[in-house]
């Protein structure tokens, strides 16, 4: 069963660290918040995917049917080690109290989930192959939609290509985009130019933009203070400064998070090589699209207000 980590953290309610740590990845991270993890055993994650439907047609009486079968494609998702450690030193925890090592904690958490959201977007093993490929490596064929320059002088997004990427996703759930884009979707609903936007809150409170129902999540910044989705990349015209839009299926049979048991929090008291105190996170974790129309990506999307 797939669970967010909102969930998880309760279920380790009598390990109030790990719980608080486990807990602070979604509430950093609106992301991560919404993305539904499954328990694997071992070190990947072996499933099968639809490639193709069996063909299924009416008959006439004393005929037979012509056998088909559908294609189902073998995947395998390998987990990542992804973690750090944090040292305090004893002496500030002396000078101002032990409160100071939480907040330590709470900093390094923090950019630990920065740089997670940073990899379900742009994560690239190619690259580095100590990461899992992110959404925008994985989206491509039918699923990938890149209107020319000749389509759109402008290069700006339509509403109605985005409608047509919502189409091309099986029961999406999340629009994902940077906070300029969200800004411009606004602007356009508000131009009367289509779409509906309404609000709502997250578990922590926190509002929550919807366009047509589906929430739209924005991730930020990653620990680097990089923007995770911004006008950097090179459009299908090779104009340098374009972005993209991400329509998404977050759910147990689409797009999950994969991890070998809960994170692990250890606290290792205080280390004999120097006068601090070692608390570790640790974290087997990886992404599956367990699902051929599970996402849509819209790139080459210029920094212009869109159409109808």
């Amino acid at each position: 069963m797939a669970v967010t980590l909102l969930e998880a953290s309760k279920l380790v309610s009598g390990d109030v660290k790990r719980q608080a740590i486990i807990e602070m990845f979604p509430r950093n991270s609106d992301l991560l918040a919404a993305m539904p993890f499954i328990n694997v055993s071992g070190g990947a994650y072996v499933y099968n995917r639809e490639g193709k439907l069996p063909g299924v047609a009416f008959r006439g009486f004393n005929e037979g049917y012509t056998e088909s079968t559908g294609v189902i494609n073998p995947e395998s998702e390998i987990l990542r080690i992804a973690g750090g450690e944090l040292d305090v030193d004893t002496a500030i925890i002396k000078t101002r109290g032990s409160g100071v090592r939480s907040s330590q904690e709470a900093m390094k958490v923090k950019a630990k989930a920065l740089y997670l959201a940073d990899k379900l977007i742009n994560g690239d093993s190619e690259a580095d192959p100590r990461e899992f490929d992110g959404l925008r490596k994985r989206i491509a064929g039918a699923q990938l939609f890149q209107p020319t320059m000749a389509q759109n002088a402008s290069g700006a997004l339509s509403l109605e290509v985005l409608d047509a990427a919502i189409d091309a996703v099986d029961s999406p759930t999340h629009l994902v985009m940077s906070k300029a884009l969200r800004r411009k979707l606004t602007k356009a609903a508000r131009e009367n130019k289509g779409g509906e936007i309404t609000y709502t809150t997250d578990s922590f409170g926190r509002q929550v933009t919807q366009y047509n129902d589906l929430p739209i999540l924005m991730p930020d910044v990653n620990d680097l203070g990089q923007r995770i989705i911004d006008f950097n990349e090179t459009g299908v015209d090779a104009a340098p400064s374009t972005t993209s839009l991400y329509v998404v299926s977050l759910g147990e049979d689409k797009i999950v998070g994969l991890q070998n048991g809960i994170m692990e929090v250890r606290d290792l008291g205080e280390l004999q090589s120097k006068p601090c105190y070692r608390t570790r996170v640790e974290w087997l974790v990886g992404l599956a699209v367990l699902h051929g129309r599970a996402a849509a990506r819209i790139a080459s999307i210029t920094n212009a207000d869109f159409t109808g």
